[in-house]
């Protein structure tokens, strides 16, 4: 049995959901599922105790390149430590890092939910042009950020018929001053996640009084795991909900 680190929580469920008993260190932000077993918490996604994660003795370190510092996937390796650092900027690319990470790397049998997740978001039908909604995703505040240009988030939504206004932006994560966002033209929409900013009725919407707001659950928005087999039912729902 692989003695496996996970340094992104999505990746975390992934591998947790597959094959428990693997993960011997997870991240404090790693919440899914409910029960890690005896996994070891080794900080934070940006912030990971390098020395404790090579105490562990892992047989690979699972990472990402948004998610995790170069810096501290560098370490790891210069301390002998196997890092497999994943990309994933579209739905396509993040269903493909799954297969690489539980069947390519950990010699998995295929799991039943990405199969699951495939199918389902195989069934979305695309957006008519005509019936897209324009809006802007907000994922923090404090400054202001937004969702700009190749996001996994931005890639779900356009599959859901939202186009972001921000989709062009040479960011992929740009800071846009709230009055820009208020006084957008065109935008039908807002679109609040609960994570990594936990926007909620009483925090966000109050900043744009004149737009609709669609609450939505930032798991199913931005995990690429598990959650992906139910993501675009819920989405959809969510962001029905509110026009």
């Amino acid at each position: 049995m692989r003695r496996v680190v996970s340094l992104v929580p999505s990746l975390t469920e992934a591998v947790a959901v597959s094959a428990p008993g693997l993960l011997v260190g997870v991240t404090d932000w790693c919440t899914h599922p409910g029960d890690l077993g005896d996994a070891v918490r080794i900080g934070g996604t940006k912030n990971p105790d390098v020395r404790g994660i090579a105490e562990l003795r892992p047989d690979l370190v699972i990472a990402n390149e948004e998610e995790n510092r170069a810096d501290d996937v560098a370490a790891l390796r210069a301390a002998g430590v196997e890092v497999l650092v994943t990309e994933v900027r579209d739905l396509p690319q993040a269903l493909r890092e799954l297969d690489r990470v539980l069947v390519g790397a950990l010699g998995l049998t295929r799991p039943g939910w990405l199969a699951d997740a495939e199918r389902a978001w195989a069934r979305v039908e695309p957006p008519a042009p005509l019936a897209e909604v324009a809006a802007f995703v907000p994922i923090w505040r404090r400054p202001w950020m937004v969702l700009g240009r190749d996001t996994f988030a931005g890639d779900l939504l356009a599959r859901l018929g939202v186009r972001n206004i921000y989709a062009g932006h040479p960011e992929r994560y740009p800071r846009v001053p709230v009055e820009e966002l208020a006084a957008a033209e065109g935008c039908d929409l807002v679109v609040l996640p609960d994570e990594p900013y936990r926007f909620t009725r009483e925090d966000g919407p109050e900043a744009f009084p004149g737009l609709p707001a669609a609450l939505v659950d930032g798991r199913y928005l931005t995990w690429y795991g598990p959650s992906l087999a139910d993501a675009a039912a819920v989405l959809s729902e969510q962001l029905r909900a509110a026009r």
